[in-house]
């Protein structure tokens, strides 16, 4: 028989707060976390306006012997984790350490870090280049130096796979506890891309909003004038652990995760088949392993990334899975607020649909003035 699995924490680092219950204030209230990109002169650039994390102080989270060695992705990541391991009160010992496990995901990984290395080789070649560099970079490493932080001896993990990989990383980790692998498992994603070569190469795709005048209008999924996404950063991890070892020690529950499915479209790099037979496809695996019907979901956090391509095709996924169920539900796209976080997104929004979930209330989805036929549903 199969293991229960439960979220007893959240942590979460985004441009629209830092910790978990400013990030839930702000989201409810519909307060936007974009604006003016200041890491950077950004007024060639054709996209010039992103979420950043804003105030964020590294000192608060990692030694200052130790800033150096990791690039921002892995200062997130550490943050969001140890937001999460206080909120789910979780206490790594001798006794339990073999059984807490570490998957974290990143999309792009050290993306400022390996800017700024390539710079010293051009300026003075390989001598110039930091020891810190691979360490500092590598997208395994976020997970490592969690790991390190709490004596974490378990299962240590991370996923590459773009915009899915934080999603992928806490459905994997659930499947991880289910055969029995851990009890404990912090999950979820970092990213830290808001660089000249990261806006500068998604802006190059055409995938960017371009509405420089109006960054907290700007990311405005399943609205008509869409017309592009907005890079966002940060981290979101959850705490997820087998029922039993939570009601032993008296953890509080978020939410009990009872299905997970991933599959591919094996149809293009960046575009999606107008079918969404993809989507269909792993939504309605998560259902049969959850072995809900779909009239039992309340509420999606929906991937809802303002481009012109992915927003009618997953609202078309949402009513071929759910029918007429589709137009009862809730559903809504917390990055209108967040930008889209790349790999830590789905960390981002399974933490925040664990809040949704406590507090039986749903974030909006802003900018929504005029949705768009094509993706239309009851929003």
């Amino acid at each position: 028989m199969s293991r229960r699995v439960v979220v007893t924490g959240v942590g979460l680092v985004s441009p629209v707060g830092i910790g978990t219950q400013a990030n839930w204030k702000a989201l409810t209230a519909g307060t936007s976390g974009i604006g003016p990109i200041t890491r950077f002169d950004a007024s060639q650039y054709s996209a010039r306006i992103a979420g950043e994390v804003k105030g964020f102080d590294p000192l608060r989270f990692v030694d200052k012997k130790d800033v150096k060695k990791m690039d921002v992705f892995i200062q997130f990541a550490l943050a969001a984790s140890q937001f999460a391991v206080d909120d789910a009160r979780l206490e790594v010992t001798d006794a339990n350490a073999d059984y807490v496990g570490v998957f974290i995901a990143s999309g792009i990984g050290g993306f400022s870090t390996i800017e700024r290395e390539h710079i010293e080789l051009q300026k003075g070649g390989p001598r110039r280049i930091s020891p810190f560099f691979i360490p500092a970079s590598i997208i395994n490493l976020a997970a490592g130096q969690v790991s390190i932080r709490f004596n974490a001896r378990g299962p240590n993990l991370a996923t590459c796979t773009a915009c899915t990989a934080s999603a992928h990383a806490i459905g994997e980790s659930y499947e991880i506890i289910r055969r029995g692998d851990a009890d404990v498992m912090i999950a979820g994603g970092s990213e830290a891309a808001i660089t000249p070569m990261g806006v500068g190469g998604f802006a190059a795709m055409r995938a960017l909003s371009t509405r420089n005048d109006e960054p907290a209008r700007a990311s405005r999924p399943f609205d008509q004038d869409r017309d592009g996404f907005v890079m966002g950063e940060g981290a979101g991890i959850v705490i997820l652990e087998e029922l039993e070892t939570a009601r032993r020690r008296g953890a509080s529950v978020y939410a009990e995760l009872v299905g997970y499915g991933l599959t591919s479209d094996a149809y293009h790099l960046t575009g999606q088949p107008e079918e969404a037979h993809g989507a269909v496809r792993a939504m309605g695996m998560a259902l049969k392993k959850a072995c809900i019907n779909p009239a039992e979901v309340d509420y999606i956090n929906a991937h809802g990334t303002s481009t012109p391509i992915n927003d009618p095709t997953e609202t078309l996924g949402v009513k071929t899975t759910f029918g007429e169920h589709a137009y009862k539900l809730a559903m809504s796209s917390t990055k209108s607020m967040t930008g889209h976080l790349l790999g830590a997104a789905g960390g981002l929004e399974a933490g925040i649909t664990a809040l949704a979930v406590k507090h039986q209330l749903a974030p909006p989805t802003i900018n929504l003035d005029r949705p768009d036929p094509a993706s239309a549903r009851c929003w």
